[in-house]
């Protein structure tokens, strides 16, 4: 692995925020790791559609996790210790969540759709071509709430790899009051990982491929969104 690549596993410099601020981010990161770790250990998962996965590994291919900013916690812990790279923006708040997922085998991209945003995306094209696995919160970091970027779109296009939507729906959770109404699973509850078809995107694509592709997996994440709420009823 190059040194610029083993970057993205490393805690980012805190030289920009003030002593305050880099306690609380040293302090939230570490605590937010042992909640992840303490709570998605007791998860008992199960997994529908798991085959849509193995058949993007069959095919040579890296999979280019897709799925809703509100299901991170449960998705931060499944795929824990894959070594996948993750986009994260500079940001205060988005700097103590990137060290809390780093301390979980996660890699960092620095960048967001406001600032940096090209960049960064440029250095997941190179890291992907090299094998690195890559996720995307489609509506993160910021929202709107479930509405997809374009991103990973791009991203597609560009490696030949295939976005791999998928929902982790958990049979009990709470629900903060934060913009994307972020769950966080209750101990030792039932959770299901359900993963939807892989998209591709042609290399040639132009722009009315890509809004399509857009709308393809907006609605694939929809639907897997009514599959998981089903699956939960079902279980009462």
């Amino acid at each position: 692995m190059s040194e610029d690549f083993q970057k993205a596993y490393q805690f980012d410099s805190l030289d920009r925020f003030t002593l305050k601020q880099r306690i609380v981010i040293r302090t939230v990161g570490y605590l937010g790791y042992l909640i992840v770790r303490l709570i998605g250990s007791t998860i008992r998962f199960e997994k529908t559609g798991w085959e849509n996965f193995e058949a993007i590994k069959a095919a040579g291919k890296i999979p280019i996790y897709s799925f809703w900013h509100d299901r991170i916690i449960a998705g931060t812990y499944f795929f824990r210790e894959h070594g996948i790279i993750v986009l994260s923006s500079s940001s205060f708040d988005s700097e103590y969540t990137a060290r809390c997922i780093q301390r979980l085998g996660f890699g960092i991209v620095k960048g967001s759709s406001s600032r940096g945003g090209a960049r960064a995306l440029v250095r997941m094209i190179r890291m992907m071509k090299s094998g690195f696995e890559m996720a995307f919160t489609i509506d993160g970091p910021r929202g709107p709430r479930y509405k997809a970027k374009s991103g990973p779109i791009i991203l597609a296009k560009k490696t030949g790899n295939p976005l791999m939507p998928f929902v982790i729906e958990c049979e009990d959770y709470w629900t903060l009051k934060s913009w994307d109404r972020l769950q966080i699973p209750k101990p030792f509850t039932k959770a299901n990982l359900i993963i939807g078809e892989p998209i591709f995107v042609e290399s040639r694509a132009r722009d009315k491929e890509l809004e399509a592709k857009i709308v393809e997996l907006q609605t694939s994440l929809d639907e897997l969104v009514l599959r998981g709420e089903k699956w939960r009823t079902d279980q009462s």
